[in-house]
C-alpha cells in the first residue's frame, strides 16, 4: 500500500474563504493586526526593551501603492517561514495538546490567508527575537512561495526584531487600503487592545474598554458610558447593567432600550474577545427571551470563536454564559424594584410586552409585573397586587370592547373589571392568581344584570306597556328585554349576551343553517319537550335616561315599535357586537321609519 499527502489548492481555499467563511475584504486589516498583537503578547514580559506597538503604512506613504504592517513582536526565523507561513491550518498559538493558547488571539493557522482576498502576493519579512538574520517569504494565490535570506545591508531587511507584511492589493481592491478606510477598520476592530496601532504615525485605538476606565464620580462615569453607548448602537440607554462572568473571563454592559424592540429584529450585541471585536451580532450571548430589553457589548476571554472569528462557537460555556447574563438582567430589574422605583416604572412603561411575555414562566419577573405593572381596570390603573389585596380576587374581561363597553356602568355597580384584553394580560392575571392562590372570574355580561336596580314600581306599571311591545319587536332577534336603573344615566340601553346564551345562539344558528342528516343531529341534542335552551339575550332599557323616560308618554305603539328598534341597534353597535341579518333589517326599518315620522 502506497501512502501519499493530499495536495491543496490553494486559489480554492481562497474562494472557499472569500464566498463562505470570511462577510468580505475588509476582515484583512482584522486578522493583520491579530497576527502582530499575538506575535507582541509572545515576546514575554522581560524579553525586548523595544517598545511594543504595530504601526500601519498607507499607500500614501509607502508611495508605491502598498500597504504595510510592522509590529516589533517575536519575529521568524527561516524554520518558522516553511512550518507556519507555508501550512495552511498550522499555528504556533497553540499548546502541545492542540488548545489555542489563553494569551493569545489566533489559533487556527488561516488568518494571513485573509490577504489573499484583496492581494495576489502577500511579502513577508521577519527577524527572530532570538537572534539571526531577517527572511523574506513571498507567497502567492496560485499557491506557491519562495524564501530568501537578506543581508543586513539590504534595504528590505528589518534591523530590530519583528514583522512586516506589505501587500499591494489588486485593481478593484484599493478602496481597502486608503487611510480613512483603514482607519476606520482599525478602530473598528482593534480599538480596545492594550497596545497602541498607529496608521500614518497617528494613534487611532482607545486602548482600554470604557467600562474598565477610572472615573472621578458615578455621575461623570454614567455620562460617559451614555455617550458610548451612542456611539456604539446610537441610542441614549434607560439605565446602564454592568456584567461580568468570571468562569468565562467577561465582563462589560448591557444598555436598556429606551423604546421598545422589534421582536423580530436581531439582538446586535457586541462581543469583544481579548480585547478583539469578535461580532457585531452575537445573537445567541443572551436569551432570546431578554433581547427585547438591552444590547450589550463585552470583552470575554475563555468563551470560543468559530472559525471565521465572527461569532461564538456555541458550546456548554457559551450555555453556562447565556444563562448567567439572562439571571444579572432578571437581578438587576429585581435590585431596581426596590432601589429605584421612577426608574422600573420608566422601564416597565417601555418594555411592558417584552416584560409580561416574560412573566409569565418567570415568576420573578412575575412579581415584579405583579406589583409594579399597573392594568387598566373600572377604578382606574392598578395593579394586580393592588387589586388582590382590595377585593380578594379578580374579575376580568377577554376584550377590550366588552370593557370598554361596561367600564362605567360596572365602576357604578361598584363592580371592578379588570380589561384583560391586551396581549398577555389574561395570562398574567391566571399566573398571579396562581403564584398567590387568589381565585379569578371571567365577566359575564348576563351577570351583570343581577346587580343593576329594579325601578320603582310606578315606573315599572308606567313602562309594562313599552317592554311588552319591545318584546313582540325583537322576538325575532332572539332578544327579550328588562327595565333597570343604571348609571351613567346617559346610556339608554345595554345589550347583554352571556356565555350560555352566546353558546346556545352559536348552536341554534348552525342547525338553522344545516341540512339533512346534518341537522338532524344538531335537532336531536334538543330537550326531549322539543324546547331549546333560552338563547335570547336581554336588552336592558334604563329607566334613568331621558329617551326611555319619554317612551311612557306616547300611545303611538308604532313610534314606539321604531324607537324600541332604535335603542336596540344603539346598544348593539355600542358594545361591537356582529350584526346578523335580522339585526340589520331591524336597524334598516327603524332609521327609514324615523327618517319618514320627522320628514312628515
Amino acid at each position: 500500500m502506497t501512502e501519499h499527502a493530499f495536495n491543496v489548492d490553494l486559489r480554492g481555499i481562497v474562494d472557499l474563504l472569500s464566498q463562505h467563511l470570511y462577510t468580505g475584504p475588509h476582515v484583512y486589516v482584522r486578522e493583520l493586526v491579530q497576527n502582530a498583537a499575538d506575535a507582541l503578547a509572545a515576546r514575554g514580559p522581560h524579553r525586548s526593551a523595544a517598545p511594543a506597538r504595530i504601526d500601519i503604512i498607507s499607500p500614501t506613504r509607502t508611495h508605491d501603492g502598498s500597504l504595510q504592517i510592522i509590529d516589533t513582536g517575536v519575529g521568524l526565523t527561516e524554520a518558522d517561514l516553511h512550518t507556519l507561513l507555508a501550512t495552511v491550518g498550522r499555528s504556533s498559538k497553540r499548546d502541545d495538546l492542540g488548545f489555542a493558547r489563553q494569551d493569545l488571539l489566533g489559533q487556527f493557522g488561516i488568518g494571513l490567508l485573509s490577504c489573499f482576498l484583496i492581494a495576489d502576493d502577500i511579502v513577508v519579512v521577519s527577524r527572530s527575537i532570538d537572534g539571526g538574520p531577517a527572511v523574506e517569504w513571498v507567497g502567492t494565490s496560485d499557491g506557491r512561495y519562495r524564501t530568501r535570506v537578506l543581508a543586513d545591508a539590504d534595504p528590505a531587511a528589518l534591523h530590530g526584531h519583528g514583522t512586516r507584511v506589505t501587500l499591494r492589493p489588486r485593481r478593484d481592491m484599493h478602496r481597502w487600503v486608503e487611510p480613512a478606510q483603514v482607519v476606520d477598520l482599525v478602530r473598528k476592530f482593534a480599538d480596545l487592545l492594550p497596545l497602541p496601532i498607529a496608521v500614518d504615525g497617528v494613534v487611532v485605538n482607545s486602548g482600554l474598554p470604557p467600562w474598565q476606565r477610572e472615573y472621578r464620580s458615578p455621575a461623570e462615569r454614567r455620562d460617559a458610558l451614555g455617550n458610548y453607548c451612542r456611539g456604539l448602537f446610537g441610542f441614549d440607554p434607560l439605565a446602564i447593567i454592568d456584567l461580568r462572568v468570571p468562569e468565562a473571563g467577561l465582563d462589560g454592559l448591557a444598555f436598556v432600550l429606551p423604546v421598545a424592540a422589534n421582536p423580530g429584529a436581531d439582538a446586535g450585541h457586541r462581543v469583544y474577545l481579548k480585547r478583539m471585536l469578535l461580532t457585531e451580532s452575537a445573537d445567541a450571548l443572551l436569551p432570546k427571551s431578554w433581547s427585547f430589553l438591552v444590547r450589550c457589548v463585552v470583552d470575554t476571554g475563555m468563551l470560543r470563536p468559530t472559525a471565521a472569528r465572527e461569532d461564538l462557537f456555541d458550546d456548554d460555556l457559551l450555555a453556562a454564559t447565556r444563562a448567567a447574563l439572562g439571571s444579572a438582567v432578571r437581578e438587576w430589574l429585581v435590585k431596581t424594584s426596590v432601589t429605584d422605583p421612577e426608574l422600573l416604572d420608566r422601564v416597565l412603561s417601555t418594555h411592558h410586552l417584552g416584560i409580561k411575555s416574560l412573566a409569565r414562566h418567570d415568576d420573578q419577573m412575575l412579581e415584579i409585573v405583579d406589583e409594579w405593572l399597573p392594568m387598566e381596570t373600572t377604578r382606574g390603573p392598578a395593579t394586580l397586587g393592588q387589586l388582590r389585596r382590595a377585593h380578594g380576587r379578580l374579575t376580568y374581561t377577554t376584550t377590550v370592547e366588552t370593557f370598554r363597553e361596561f367600564a362605567a356602568i360596572a365602576a357604578a355597580a361598584d363592580l371592578t373589571l379588570i380589561n384583560g384584553g391586551y396581549v398577555y394580560d389574561i395570562d398574567m392575571i391566571n399566573a398571579s392568581a396562581r403564584l398567590h392562590h387568589t381565585p379569578t372570574v371571567e365577566f359575564d355580561p348576563a351577570r351583570l344584570l343581577a346587580t343593576l336596580h329594579h325601578p320603582d314600581p310606578e315606573t315599572a306599571a308606567a313602562l309594562a306597556s313599552v317592554q311588552h311591545v319591545a318584546d313582540g319587536v325583537l322576538a325575532e332577534t332572539r332578544t327579550r328585554t328588562e327595565l333597570r336603573r343604571f348609571e351613567p344615566a346617559s346610556v339608554p340601553a345595554l345589550y347583554l349576551l352571556g356565555r350560555p346564551a352566546r353558546g346556545a345562539r352559536e348552536f341554534t344558528d348552525a342547525r338553522d343553517r344545516s341540512t339533512g342528516l346534518w341537522s338532524e343531529v344538531l335537532g336531536s341534542f334538543e330537550s326531549s319537550d322539543g324546547q331549546t335552551v333560552d338563547n335570547r339575550a336581554v336588552l336592558v332599557l334604563n329607566t334613568a335616561n331621558p329617551v326611555t323616560s319619554a317612551l311612557t308618554g306616547i300611545a303611538d305603539t308604532h313610534l314606539i315599535e321604531l324607537a324600541v328598534q332604535a335603542l336596540y341597534g344603539q346598544a348593539l353597535l355600542a358594545g361591537h357586537h356582529p350584526v346578523a341579518a335580522a339585526d340589520a333589517g331591524l336597524l334598516n326599518r327603524s332609521f327609514l321609519g324615523l327618517l319618514e315620522r320627522a320628514l312628515a
